[in-house]
């Protein structure tokens, strides 16, 4: 049967977390929207109306700022369902009190309440993202990660609707309605997360910095360690700035620009959220299962298109005013501005799941909380710099609305082309994951149950194409060090891929002694990093479809390692259905680039269990993997 993402929600492992998320996405928001019904219902000016949405933003993020650090090493000092469950428990009381203030009409309790809500946020934002490592296997990261995003906006929008809803519906029983509905959801949440099962703290040693200025500058120093990890991180920022930046607009311009009332505002929100959705559980499919970071590249470029077409789709003021939704729908250009707001959303999912997934995949899990602190900061700064600017070009420079969703096209194609270049390996990983996915329909067994989930392995595998490495690497959830023959690692374009991935060239002994042992060397040394090393130990591409005898590289590799005192397992793969592909020699060279026999054919990876690196020798690999591949060449 085959496997899909939405399995985790059948699971405990899974499932209990995921619905106390979104709970708590749900109740914040139920909470935010109640507030603002209650002002309306009262009958306050729209002065103090701007006052509260003024406020009330700056008291939910400034416990980011003050309390993250904190936040991230409790996080990684306590067993992760129990801090679930005593923020759960924080969120009762916090509730409570914003239910007397509800019922009181006081918005002076209401604020405090506020503000305790983002405290109660910090503290669960950390171990929001770090349990997952702890119960997912890492092919498993994309996918459930993708689950929490779409979980979370879905939450955080039909909570806007039904707080919105409350006052409207339940007129003078607004408050007490409020009230109760909090009250119950934070409830809900409480006895949901009891059933979370147990995972691990990640440094149950650690002691804890109660100081809160050096301990926020060194999760943040934490977080830019690794180079991958750190821009990993600007990219959920950026992330953050652009939503915020899109999302404050859209009351406004749902009112200026498309001529509608509130519902319009809730319905292009709508759009927006239910794209981001859909990209966030399609990243899983898109990514074979893997922590494919080649989807941040396609999801920046994405979002820059659809906002550039944003504004030349409405770039001055509505046509008609007063307009409901169906009335908006049928006005001239309505289609593609719906369109535009789902394929922001849609690519923003691809831009945001990879990064949350990388950053999980590469960090240790004794830093992952203090990391994901450290990022929660630096989000929350972008957060508060979009409010500014976004206040700052309309009130002084006089942009309108559609200006500055165009200039945020600019800005958001030149951080992304920014972002990669300084992290080559993003755009690598677009490129090698657009070539394999063209050309190839790949069919994985075993990958998941074979290949090791960290430590040190030496990959075989059978050599019958160019595209060998990078099928490999689109296959495997870890990333791949692959030795392969200079000229091979030389070609033109797919050198740069290589590059970036930091495969091994290496030459016989006879053409280049110098390079064979530099690349034993690098070889040696990246195993003992407990890193994956991939290797064809037939030294060469078929010339004939068969298999060729294995090389003694490979145990002078597994000989080597052992004389430090480390045992490497070997990990038997095996490509199937490749020697037709115009890739490999079956033909002669003017023949060689010709149309494969079928577009995007079936690939086959077969992997078997990890071999013991000190009882093996070249013999009996090539015996395993000839096995393994069969007549199916």
């Amino acid at each position: 049967m085959a496997y899909s993402q939405f399995d985790l929600l059948r699971q405990r492992r899974f499932l209990p977390f995921f619905v106390t998320q979104c709970l708590g996405a749900f109740n914040d928001n139920v909470y935010r929207q109640a507030i603002i019904g209650l002002l309306f219902w009262l009958g306050v000016s729209p002065e103090q109306r701007t006052l509260y949405t003024n406020i009330a933003p700056a008291l939910f993020i400034l416990p980011y700022f003050l309390f993250s650090a904190t936040a991230g090493q409790i996080a990684e000092k306590l067993e992760k369902s129990l801090l679930i469950r005593i923020t759960t428990t924080m969120e009762i009381v916090i509730m409570t009190l914003a239910a007397v203030g509800f019922v009181m009409q006081n918005m002076t309790v209401l604020l405090v309440a506020l503000f305790c809500t983002g405290v109660q946020s910090t503290l669960f934002g950390p171990v929001k993202y770090s349990i997952l490592p702890s119960v997912l296997k890492p092919e498993e990261l994309t996918g459930g990660n993708g689950l929490v995003e779409m979980g979370t906006s879905i939450s955080i929008l039909v909570g806007m609707i039904f707080g919105g809803l409350i006052f409207k519906l339940a007129g003078d029983h607004g408050p007490v309605v409020a009230a109760t509905a909090i009250i119950l959801l934070a409830t809900t949440g409480n006895i949901v997360s009891r059933f979370i099962p147990k995972a691990d703290a990640g440094a149950p040693d650690l002691r804890i910095n109660w100081n809160p200025i050096p301990e926020s500058v060194a999760v943040m120093r934490l977080a830019r360690r690794q180079l991958a990890v750190r821009n990993s991180v600007l990219g959920v920022s950026w992330f953050w700035f652009v939503g915020t930046v899109l999302t404050s607009q859209l009351p406004t311009y749902a009112e200026v620009n498309l001529g509608g009332s509130e519902t319009l505002y809730i319905f292009a929100l709508a759009l927006f959220s239910v794209g981001t959705g859909l990209g966030s559980i399609l990243c899983e499919k898109l990514s074979a299962r893997t922590v494919e970071i080649g989807l941040v590249p396609l999801g920046a470029f994405g979002m820059t298109a659809f906002l550039l077409d944003l504004y030349f789709a409405r770039s001055g003021a509505a046509p008609a005013t007063g307009l409901d939704v169906s009335a908006f729908l049928q006005q001239p250009g309505s289609w593609r501005i719906v369109m535009d707001l789902v394929g922001i959303g849609l690519f923003a999912g691809f831009f945001i799941v990879p990064l949350f997934a990388l950053i999980q995949s590469r960090t240790p899990r004794n830093e992952l909380s203090r990391v994901i602190a450290g990022m929660n900061i630096q989000n929350a700064g972008f957060i508060v710099l979009a409010a500014v600017l976004g206040i700052v070009v309309q009130r002084f420079l006089g942009w309108t609305i559609p200006q500055v969703f165009l200039a945020l096209a600019i800005a958001n194609a030149l951080v992304a082309i920014w972002i990669f270049t300084i992290v080559p390996e993003f755009l690598m990983r677009f490129l090698s994951w657009l070539l394999v996915r063209a050309l190839y329909r790949l069919r994985l067994h075993g990958v998941e149950q074979n290949v090791p989930d960290e430590g040190a392995a030496l990959i075989v595998c059978n050599h019958v194409s160019y595209m060998d490495a990078l099928i490999l690497s689109a296959s495997i959830p870890r990333p791949v060090r692959f030795v392969m023959y200079y000229r091979i690692f030389n070609i033109p374009v797919m050198s740069w891929i290589f590059r970036t991935a930091k495969a091994i060239p290496i030459a016989g002994a006879k053409e280049d002694p110098a390079l064979m042992q530099r690349a034993f060397d690098e070889i040696d040394a990246a195993l003992a990093e407990g890193e994956l090393v991939g290797i064809f130990p037939e030294g060469a591409l078929t010339k004939d479809g068969e298999i060729a005898a294995f090389k003694s590289g490979v145990e002078r590799i597994l000989e080597r390692a052992a004389e430090r005192g480390q045992v490497v397992p070997v990990v038997p793969m095996a490509l199937r259905n490749m020697w037709s592909s115009m890739w490999s020699r079956r033909d002669g060279r003017m023949r060689r680039m010709r149309v494969p026999r079928r577009f995007r054919a079936p690939v086959e990876v077969v992997v078997d269990p990890p071999m013991d690196g000190s009882q093996v020798d070249a013999p009996m690999l090539e015996a395993r993997v000839r096995e393994m591949r069969g007549a199916a060449a």
